[in-house]
Formats: C-alpha cells, sequence, structure tokens
C-alpha cells in the first residue's frame, strides 16, 4: 500500500489556478511535514521562471525533457531556507496539458532525486532509521484535470515508481504546534594551514559539524520538563468533549542543555591544531519549529526543533559567504576578504518571519541591515510564490553586525577551488557576531538553573 498525502486545500486551489500561459509545463515545490503514517502538504510554489519565452501547446511533448534541474535546485535551495524546523521539500509538481507516459515520468524522477541530493549537501543532520525516505511526484494534466500521484525512496537510487494517495482537507496547518527556542552559540572554528583547500566556507561547515554533534546529544526541556521521548506532547492536556487531548497553548518553550555528558564513560580529549586563524560565531539565535497536532511524538518534537537550531546557523553563515562573493569584482576568478585594517564591519542577516494565511505556521527568510521590508515581502513572492503584507513581517532579532579583525595585512580565501594556497601564514580572527549578548545576569541565573536541573536530572 503506497502513501497518503493529506493536503491542505488551498494547496489544491493554488495548482489549479496556475495559467501555462503557452508554456508546455510549469513546475513548483510542494512543503510540508513527514510522519510515520502520512505526510502533510501544506504548501505549494512553482519554479520561477527563468526567462520569458512562449511555446505553442503543441509541442509541449517535445518540450518535457527540457526542464532546467541546475535551476529548479537551486530554486529549492532558497526554499529550503525559508522553512523552520519541522518542514521539508516533499517533492516536485509539474503541470502540463498532457497527460502521463513514461518519458515523462523519468523527467520526474530525475528532478526529485536532483531536489533531494542538493538538500543533503547542505544539511548538518542525517536522516534517522525510522524517518520517512520517500518523496512525492505530482503530475496535474491541466486538460483533463487528471492527477497522478507517485512516490520514490531517494535513499535508493534504484527505487521505482510507488502509486500514493492524495486527499485534500480544509484547515490542515491550522492548530499545528509550534515550538520555540532561544539559542545562545558561541562557536570557534580554526581554519587550518595543513588543509590542501584553504576556504572560509568549508572551514566553517567542518567547524559546524563538530558542534550539531552537541545539539544532537543536547538534552532539551519542554516547557522546563524533561519528557519521555516516545511520550505524546500533548500528554496532560485538557480533553475535548470527543476525547482528543486539545492544547491550551499551541507553543511551546523549548531549552538545550549541551554541557552535559550523557554517557559516563565519555572522556573529552584536548587537541593541538596549527592554524592560520578562526572563525568564532556568537550570539543568540531564535529558532522556530512546527508539528502537526495529531498526537505528535516528544521525540518528534525534539528533533524539529534541532533541525532548525543547525539549518538557521548554517544558512546565516552560507548567506554571509554568498553576500560577500556577488559584492566582489565581477572580473576576479578568486574571492578574498582583504583585510587592511584592524576591524571590517560587515551585516551578518537576522531572522525574519512571516505567516502561512489560515495557518498557525510561519516561514522565514533572512535579512541584512541595508534591506528593506520592502525587498523582504518581495524575496517572499519570488520564491514562494503567494501574497505577503509588510505589516506581517515579523523580525525575530535585532540588526546586528559582523566584524573581522586582523593583526596584519592578510587574505582570506572564499573560492572554493582546489587548487591554490594562500601565500603566506594567515593570523586572521573573524567574529560573526548574531545578537548582542544581552541580559548577561539572566544568563547566568538560567546557567544555575539548568544546572540544577541536570544535577537532580541524572541523579534520579
Amino acid at each position: 500500500m503506497g502513501r497518503t498525502y493529506i493536503v491542505e486545500e488551498t494547496v489544491g486551489q493554488y495548482l489549479s489556478n496556475i495559467d501555462l500561459q503557452g508554456k508546455s509545463f510549469v513546475s513548483g515545490l510542494l512543503i510540508g511535514q513527514c510522519s510515520s503514517q502520512k505526510d502533510y502538504v501544506i504548501l505549494a510554489t512553482r519554479t520561477p521562471p527563468k526567462e520569458e519565452q512562449s511555446e505553442s501547446p503543441k509541442h509541449s511533448k517535445a518540450k518535457l525533457d527540457n526542464l532546467d534541474e541546475e535551476w529548479a535546485t537551486e530554486h529549492a535551495n532558497q526554499v529550503s531556507r525559508m522553512l523552520p524546523g519541522g518542514l521539508l521539500l516533499l517533492g516536485v509538481f509539474i503541470i502540463t496539458t498532457l497527460e502521463m507516459g513514461n518519458e515523462f515520468q523519468n523527467t520526474l524522477r530525475r528532478l526529485v532525486f536532483a531536489v533531494e541530493k542538493s538538500m543533503n549537501k547542505k544539511r548538518l543532520w542525517n536522516f534517522t532509521e525510522e524517518e520517512v525516505s520517500e518523496r512525492v511526484t505530482l503530475h496535474i494534466c491541466s486538460s483533463t484535470k487528471k492527477i497522478f500521484c507517485r512516490t520514490y525512496d531517494v535513499l535508493d537510487p534504484k527505487s521505482s515508481a510507488k502509486p500514493a494517495d492524495w486527499k485534500y482537507q480544509n484547515g490542515l496547518s491550522a492548530s499545528w504546534l509550534s515550538l520555540e527556542c532561544t539559542v545562545y552559540i558561541n562557536i570557534h572554528v580554526p581554519l587550518s594551514t595543513t588543509s590542501v583547500t584553504y576556504t572560509l566556507e568549508k572551514n566553517t561547515k567542518n567547524g559546524l559539524a563538530r558542534w550539531a554533534k552537541q545539539i544532537e546529544n543536547g538534552v532539551y526541556l519542554i516547557n522546563g520538563q524533561v519528557k519521555d521521548e516516545d511520550g505524546e506532547l500533548l500528554e496532560g492536556q485538557k480533553k475535548s468533549s470527543r476525547g482528543n487531548a486539545q492544547a491550551t497553548n499551541h507553543s511551546f518553550d523549548v531549552r538545550v542543555l549541551t554541557q552535559l555528558l550523557l554517557n559516563s564513560d565519555h572522556r573529552s580529549t584536548a587537541t593541538v591544531q596549527v592554524c592560520s586563524g578562526s572563525v568564532n560565531l556568537k550570539g543568540a539565535v531564535k529558532c522556530r519549529a512546527y508539528i502537526h497536532s495529531n498526537k505528535p511524538k516528544v521525540k518528534d518534537a525534539v528533533q524539529a526543533i534541532k533541525r532548525d537550531i543547525l539549518n538557521t546557523v548554517a544558512d546565516r553563515c552560507e548567506i554571509l559567504f554568498e553576500d560577500l562573493l556577488l559584492n566582489e569584482i565581477p572580473e576576479k576568478k578568486v574571492m578574498s576578504i582583504k583585510l587592511n585594517s584592524e576591524k571590517e564591519f560587515h551585516i551578518l542577516p537576522h531572522r525574519v518571519f512571516v505567516p502561512i494565511p489560515g495557518s498557525t505556521v510561519m516561514l522565514c527568510d533572512y535579512k541584512f541591515g541595508d534591506e528593506s521590508a520592502e525587498e523582504i515581502r518581495d524575496h517572499f513572492i519570488e520564491m514562494l510564490d503567494h501574497m505577503i503584507q509588510i505589516e506581517d513581517l515579523e523580525i525575530a532579532e535585532e540588526i546586528n553586525t559582523a566584524y573581522m579583525s586582523s593583526c596584519m595585512n592578510t587574505e582570506v580565501s572564499l573560492d572554493s577551488t582546489d587548487d591554490e594556497q594562500p601565500k603566506q601564514p594567515i593570523k586572521t580572527t573573524i567574529v560573526l557576531k548574531i545578537q548582542q549578548n544581552i541580559g548577561v545576569i539572566a544568563a547566568f541565573a538560567v546557567a544555575a538553573l539548568a544546572a540544577g536541573i541536570s544535577f537532580h536530572y541524572f541523579s534520579d
């Protein structure tokens, strides 16, 4: 038996309203959440056109294989940054004037595997064995209105198509639960002098991978309590007249304790590494995750917030490096940060949320200090193909700057080529400041409280 996809009715309306306008097809992404029994689709967005050109419908069959996978996967990369914890790209859709054929099914298969491969490259986490690895391909024929829904196991390169059910439901995510968490990070990333490639991006990613293990192994307090991971998140909530658990508050506060040794046999040893510089990431990160309200498990909720923590920090670094590259002289093939003074300031992006109409779920984006609210709104519209209002933008974090300081004139390469080495040792410290560390006294109080809770918890 194939998987069942429960789909928000507004997604069906969005898909049916897409006008091909003479094009042979329109493709896009399906966004939602996986669960062990069924998947939930709460949003769809078509891939922005790369160039405007009209095609005669009679040539549609010949043009089906012309789908630009690179363009589609780049759109997927951009959209993935806008998804809080708990949400994933569940698959792809294509709307055409023709019904499904074998050659067209191959195009869909290549696209869904390409999107998943692109996503895997940037993740700081791995899927667990219990998680669903099937992704959906949806084909809609605009002339006959027929729907062809298939799934593929993206972990199996030889996977064949399986039929799946596509069912609409009204108000699907109107009562989803949210988890909110503020994480204070202080990550030190050494820049190795012995690596074959010396790039900020690669070194930073390696450093984040080490930090990610702390996040994965941390203790998560939900509303101040350590809950059984196999228990229900809504356990203890009031019952409705139908006997279902109803959350009196759809939001949960999560706190992370990452300095605890979960295994008493574990010992950490200090290592000495020859470095040419370092990257320091410091500040407070606002994290948010969402989970369906159909008997959610504690472990699923914790996993969702974990991944939002990892994703948002990695995305900020990636966006900053991209911005530095874009602002370089086009003729330069090798991007470098020139540190000719003691400090150079760079705006680090902070998080902005926007609600999905009719849903408790919010999507996010990242805003540099010099970007206007109109620019952020336009980026939401371009990437998600949905209208939003400027007044709906919720800025989660204050505007801050990242500064780079050095004791000598140096150049740090951001280029990803493997055949270039720095000409001289680089003694550089790069501090990426995410948010003002305000409330130091409160932080000490929280730390003391966390220590007490952890002592009591592990004593029990």
